[in-house]
């Protein structure tokens, strides 16, 4: 199996989510050149994984980010309650990963369109 576009649509679904939020400068898309790279050696170890890949760079995305600079990205449904929350990849191992409130259960976007999820 070609590793590569899957790789490669991974990275851009991430990309579109960080830019939808305006979080997609320098240091943020090195995060995900980062977590790419770390993925593709996951991959050719587990090739069946592939489908899962978008999920993972997202997942590992958020967790650099929420060591360097804070929560991503934050839930939309309860940014207005006091207590700012990030949304989660589910599922956290599978294909067609979502954006998901835990705390309200809903899913807001797939991962790569939470740019329509932040339009009126």
């Amino acid at each position: 199996m070609d590793l590569e576009p899957v790789l490669h649509a991974a990275r851009a679904l991430v990309l579109a989510d960080l830019s939808a939020c305006g979080v997609d400068g320098p240091d943020t898309v090195s995060l995900v050149e980062d977590a790419v790279a770390h993925r593709r050696w996951w991959a050719e170890q587990w090739p069946e994984g592939a489908d899962y890949l978008a999920g993972l760079v997202a997942q590992d995305v958020q967790d650099a980010l929420l060591e360097r600079y804070g929560r991503w990205p934050l839930c939309l449904l309860c940014r207005d309650e006091g207590d700012p929350h990030a949304l989660t990849v589910e599922p956290e191992l599978g294909p067609d990963p979502h954006w998901v409130c835990e705390k309200n259960t809903v899913a807001l976007a797939p991962v790569g369109r939470l740019g329509e999820a932040l339009r009126p």
